[in-house]
């Protein structure tokens, strides 16, 4: 932190994760140094993501800007383009509960960004442009301490298992150590997941999940996720007019409050911008695995839940699914 206050910022956890920072001008064409950015990048990889407060919206290239301070710094954009994107750039993906102004319904499960990718986003940046008069957040739960939550059992199975995404069949890890944490942490989503496989606990081979076995995994992670809210690892954000929220992709799961999707009729108009930012390397399976296979061909292991196209997986009739 000492850094950080000799630039002259000021950050202030918040709780139970996150923090918020103060004194760094976001539109300033001036780049921080980069032990001011490391600094930065490293309390977001232990608290989860970092809140800008400003006193006015962001000009769109002052926000892409911003975003590329983490990580890799590189936007990596693969996202669609609403009409009402201010100029068009591709960059931004823009979010809405009326789809004359953004994208609606997206993300209603937990979730990482860029799962179908296999360098994923290292981080993402959320400026809301417009927050809804009666709220509509975005709630994020730290992975770290979502698997020191868990049962050891429950830890040894999840460390064996790697998930395949539904639209690219990209691999990746359910359990990794996170590059500047170092924490244990859990990873997976639960609206993209088209297939999980099982290394053998004390043999060689593999093995799909099967149906039964995938809908309690995701009930479970959904479980030890929603968890947080309550033990102190999670955190509903209602974003003020102007904030700047850049989250660790590797170190909190998020998800859009059930709010955020409701008609502008019953909770008024939200806007949000995302950015997504370049990862560092590809993040890869443990165990030998590819880093992609076909999920759109034949099952190739010959039992268990194979999955590819749209959200994936249904490990829950009664929720709503959107990438």
């Amino acid at each position: 932190m000492a850094a950080i206050e000799k630039f002259g910022g000021e950050i202030t956890p918040l709780d139970p994760i996150g923090a918020q920072v103060q004194g760094i001008d976001l539109a300033s064409r001036e780049l921080p140094p980069d032990h001011v950015l490391d600094a930065l990048e490293t309390e977001m990889a232990h608290r989860g993501f970092l809140v800008f407060r400003n006193e006015k919206e962001l000009e769109v290239e002052d926000f892409l800007r911003a975003s590329c301070w983490w990580g890799g710094r590189q936007l990596h954009s693969t996202h669609g383009v609403h009409p009402a994107t201010p100029g068009g750039n591709r960059h931004i993906f823009r979010l809405s509960n009326d789809q004359r102004h953004g994208i609606p319904g997206v993300g209603p499960q937990w979730h990482n960004d860029g799962s179908f990718v296999p360098d994923t986003f290292s981080h993402a940046g959320y400026h809301i442009i417009r927050p809804a008069e009666k709220g509509g957040g975005t709630s994020f739960a730290h992975q770290g301490a979502a698997y020191d939550a868990l049962p050891d059992e429950t830890k040894a199975f999840w460390s064996r298992l790697s998930s395949v995404n539904s639209a690219s069949g990209v691999v990746h890890p359910l359990v990794h150590v996170h590059p500047i944490s170092e924490r244990k942490s859990i990873w997976l989503h639960l609206g993209m997941t088209g297939a999980v496989i099982e290394k053998a606990a004390e043999e060689d081979g593999f093995r799909l999940l099967g149906s039964a076995e995938l809908t309690q995994l995701c009930h479970e992670y959904n479980r030890i996720l929603n968890a947080g809210l309550d033990d102190g690892y999670a955190i509903s954000h209602e974003y003020r007019k102007g904030d700047c929220v850049f989250v660790d992709n590797l170190a909190v799961a998020h998800r859009a409050s059930p709010e955020a999707h409701l008609p502008v009729e019953q909770q008024g108009l939200r806007i949000l911008h995302r950015s997504t930012v370049r990862g560092t390397g590809n993040f890869a399976p443990d165990f030998g695995l590819p880093l992609q296979v076909n999920i759109h061909g034949p099952n190739p292991l010959g039992e268990g839940v194979w999955q590819g196209g749209g959200v994936g997986f249904r490990w829950d009739d009664g929720v709503p699914m959107q990438n």
